[in-house]
């Protein structure tokens, strides 16, 4: 079983910034896509940034403000760097992850992150991240 916990997320003003956590229960290694998803009611789930056989993507929209990042040594940290952050960027945030060699319950958050898509089988209760102009 899987566990995800995201954590750090609050209310910031635009162009601020905030860093987002994670800690994952479970085997990670370099095969295993860890990355972060974004929901805002009456909006399509956004694939934020993911990490995948040691390389970050990113969507477009975040490229170049965003840094995902992956701490082995720290309890399986995840952590989402989030600079220059706009009103756009108001959702809730969550940590997810395929499992890697993990049981997969069905179904799954299917995520496109750019023009790559992900599926995540487990993800966290999420965090709430708010910018206001």
């Amino acid at each position: 079983q899987v566990q995800l916990l995201e954590s750090g997320g609050g209310s910031v003003q635009s162009g601020g910034s905030l860093t987002l956590s994670c800690t994952i229960s479970g085997h990670i290694d370099s095969s295993t896509s860890i990355g972060w998803f974004r929901q805002t009611p009456g909006k399509e789930r956004e694939g934020v940034a993911v990490i995948y056989l040691n390389s970050p993507y990113y969507s477009p929209s975040v490229a170049g403000r965003f840094t995902i990042s992956h701490e082995d040594s720290n309890k399986n940290t995840l952590n989402l760097e989030m600079r220059r952050l706009k009103p756009d960027d108001t959702a809730m945030y969550y940590c997810a992850t395929d499992g890697g060699p993990a049981t997969r319950p069905s179904p799954a958050q299917h995520v496109w992150v750019g023009h790559f898509p992900f599926e995540f089988y487990y993800w966290g209760q999420g965090t709430q991240v708010t910018v206001s102009s």
